[in-house]
């Protein structure tokens, strides 16, 4: 019997590569004894991107996906609300009342997957080479207010900050600050290939085929100390073309369970068929999208032409013609469910006015139509990106205004397009690294952002971010982080567009699925176990 559940906020801590055209996993190929994960999810090491895994240069869902099972972090998110918890450390807590010293003492008996001890050098040298490293991903940046790492004894970590930031501890549970092995990982270069070696929950064994990771096997890792239960001996992650294929393959038990990204239509027929044995589990989700302006472009340079698009984009009739309910309009670039957000753009721009664009537009000078080119990615975000993107086309080009063409291109080739800024407007998502507005705001805004955008605030970078971090209460930096947005919502880097819900179908032999996936869409994978049909 199919059964949709749907886990509150409250659950999973809310509020607080690629088989060649089909994704074919029959023949034997299959694992009888281990869990199988679908995705659509590429692996690919390739001339812009040839360490793919590397904690120190990996900055997207995907990636890290694989590194959370198998990187140990010195905190981790908790399985349910609240704030970071002890996870390579025993404990962890800043030490002074200006959240600028922050010490980890490491749990006893530490080991790497093939038995070598951990110790706090081990976490220096991990920290200290991801920053010296300096990777195009720019994931470095969350580690940005780190000025020195200390090392007292075997087991003794001291963080001394550059500046106050409350939000530190939540950077320490990212795979950035993954501890890695010494001898593997060399300290001013990225480790290419498919190879991992940290002292996570799991051991990865990686099927590579013509520099495509298509199955990840995650084996229990025998010398994992820390605060997970791990709950099966051997999982494995298969990536698939598309949702169908995925589809397919879940319908035909050669895999267990199917995870991002489903399609629309496949989450509505999963949702509606009550015959089915597959369960789809519904969460709570801090998935945004958002159009980004490459401000140097001559064409978007004017911040007229940006506002234009703000006030012409009807928010609500692109979710509801693509999405549906499994999406909500959003104002602002941090989700309307976490501390700090405030309702920007729509309190600036209101309801779709195309006749206040058109006068915003004639007062500047600009000559309509505008011609624009919107680039988005073909095989990252899922299927409905494309259809997404000709709403916004039907749009723009009904208000008169603007003549908008628009491309796809695949995220190999995409990611590197977009930060190279050959692309004057692009579509980008966003799976916050933590749940908490700094991570919505400073990726995009601060200095060394990973869109690498050229736009620069200079009372957002030097006030306000720094200012938000101070606050360790987060309801306290809501003043802060509301003039942040409202700037944003002025000058239009970017362009939110909504925000989105979790989905994950699975046989109902297999338990743990409520907790698998966190607010910021990672797997969990060691919380899946196999129960009892039914």
């Amino acid at each position: 019997m199919n059964r949709k559940t749907l886990v509150p906020a409250a659950a999973i801590g809310l509020l607080a590569p690629v088989l060649a055209g089909c994704g074919d996993t029959e023949g034997g190929s299959r694992d009888s004894d281990a869990i199988v994960v679908g995705t659509t999810d590429r692996f690919t090491a390739s001339k812009d991107d040839p360490a793919p895994i590397d904690p120190a240069s990996a900055y997207d869902v995907g990636t890290w996906n694989v590194l959370r099972q198998t990187v140990q972090t010195l905190m981790i998110q908790p399985r349910g609300a609240g704030e970071p918890v002890p996870e390579a450390a025993e404990s962890c807590g800043f030490t002074d009342a200006g959240n600028e010293r922050y010490r980890c003492t490491l749990r006893k008996g530490l080991k790497f997957a093939n038995g070598d001890p951990v110790s706090a050098e081990d976490v220096k040298y991990s920290i200290d080479r991801a920053l010296a490293i300096k990777a195009d991903s720019e994931v470095y940046a969350l580690l940005s207010t780190i000025d020195t790492v200390e090392t007292q004894g075997d087991r003794e970590v001291i963080f001394h900050l550059k500046s106050a930031d409350a939000t530190f501890p939540y950077k320490l549970s990212t795979p950035v600050a993954g501890i890695v092995h010494p001898d593997s990982y060399a300290k001013d270069k990225l480790r290419d290939g498919f190879e991992v070696d940290g002292s996570g929950p799991y051991v990865l064994d990686a099927e590579v085929d013509k520099g495509e990771m298509v199955r990840a096997t995650f084996t229990k890792n025998p010398h994992y100390k820390g605060s997970l239960k791990v709950n099966s001996d051997k999982l494995q992650m298969v990536s698939f073309a598309d949702p169908d294929a995925m589809g397919d393959a879940l319908e035909h038990d050669d895999i267990d369970v199917m995870t991002r990204t489903m399609s629309p239509d496949q989450i509505d027929e999963l949702a509606g068929n009550a015959e089915d044995d597959i369960d789809l589990v519904e969460m709570p989700g801090l998935e945004i999208r958002y159009l980004v302006f490459n401000t140097d472009a001559p064409v978007v340079k004017s911040k007229a032409v940006r506002q234009a698009m703000a006030y012409t984009v009807d928010r609500g009739a692109l979710v509801s013609s693509v999405y549906g309910s499994q999406a909500e309009p959003l104002y602002s670039l941090v989700p309307a469910t976490v501390t700090g957000h405030s309702n920007s753009f729509f309190n600036q721009y209101g309801d779709p006015d195309p006749a206040k664009a058109r006068e915003l537009l004639e007062d500047a000078g600009v000559s309509t139509p505008v011609e624009l080119t919107l680039h988005y990615n073909t095989d990252h975000y899922g299927p409905g990106t494309k259809a997404e993107f000709e709403q916004l086309k039907k749009q723009l080009d009904a208000s008169g205004l603007f003549r908008i063409d628009i491309k796809g291109h695949p995220w190999s080739t995409y990611r590197p397009a977009g930060q190279k800024g050959e692309y004057d407007v692009y579509g980008m998502g966003w799976f916050p690294d933590f749940p908490d507005a700094d991570n919505f705001l400073a990726p995009f805004l601060d200095e060394n952002n990973f869109l690498r955008s050229p736009y620069a605030n200079d009372e957002i970078r030097d006030d306000l971010i720094p200012a938000s971090r101070r606050q360790a209460d987060r309801l306290s930096a809501a003043g802060s982080l509301t003039d942040i947005q409202d700037i944003v919502a002025d000058d239009v880097p970017v362009l939110p567009l909504w925000q989105g819900k979790q989905y994950l179908a699975a046989h109902d032999d297999i338990t743990g699925t409520a907790y698998s996936l966190n607010s910021s869409a990672t797997l969990q994978l060691w919380e899946l176990g196999r129960g009892v049909d039914g």
